[in-house]
């Protein structure tokens, strides 16, 4: 439990700009629960998803870089929010897994060669005796657009992306899981990687976010 509390390369939750975060998001709140309620907001709605965050270079994937960058795709601000719990006090790990996108872009399947994405990963906080399963991954404009429901989380229950949109199609499926880790298991998603995209990688996993390579270019992506 202790490995879950201390800050890491990744978790940088003794970092000043975390804590100080933790301080604003959750000073009125009265007890743990509301606590990672607030900060499943922050993290949900003030870090928007973006699939174009994705980098190859660690310090990215820092809990206050990302606070810095203000955006980060799923895992990115998985980090984020298991960083934010730990400074607050709670038991927070990241789980590791594998989705599939029913509802992925035509051209985003031609990008990445399918509607599988790995890594994707969520957050694990311990709660009144026991585990809880959250992620704080898409933003509520992102439903909006998507036709999905907002991931709602009371607290007590787990809080995963959903299974289907709101017209009933099948959407997210949770296909392998690999296990949850007390930090970002860098080289084992480095060693995955190409398991999941044949070609591509050298596109995606460069030495800063996609998005602002793009931006650099004038492409306007991200």
């Amino acid at each position: 439990m202790q490995n879950s509390l201390q800050p890491t390369y990744y978790f940088d939750c003794d970092h000043p700009d975390i804590r100080n975060a933790v301080q604003s998001i959750t000073g009125d709140c009265k007890n743990q629960v509301e606590v990672l309620q607030q900060l499943f907001l922050f993290v949900r709605d003030q870090i928007p998803y973006n699939m174009y965050a994705v980098t190859g270079n660690q310090i990215y994937y820092k809990a206050s870089k990302i606070l810095e960058m203000g955006t980060g795709y799923c895992v990115q601000k998985a980090i984020l929010f298991t960083a934010l719990g730990r400074a607050a006090g709670v038991p927070s790990r990241l789980v590791l897994v594998a989705i599939r996108n029913h509802l992925t872009p035509p051209d985003v399947v031609k990008l990445l060669g399918g509607n599988v994405f790995f890594p994707h990963a969520y957050s694990q906080f311990f709660l009144e005796g026991r585990w809880v399963n959250v992620a704080a991954t898409y933003d509520q404009p992102l439903c909006a657009r998507l036709g999905a429901a907002v991931p709602e989380f009371d607290g007590y229950h787990d809080t995963l992306l959903p299974a289907t949109d709101l017209a009933g199609h099948q959407f997210i499926e949770y296909i392998e899981n690999f296990g949850i880790f007390d930090d970002l298991p860098w080289q084992f998603i480095v060693d995955k990687m190409p398991e999941y995209y044949d070609s591509g990688l050298e596109d995606w996993f460069i030495d800063e976010p996609v998005y602002i390579r793009y931006k650099r270019s004038g492409s306007g992506i991200g």
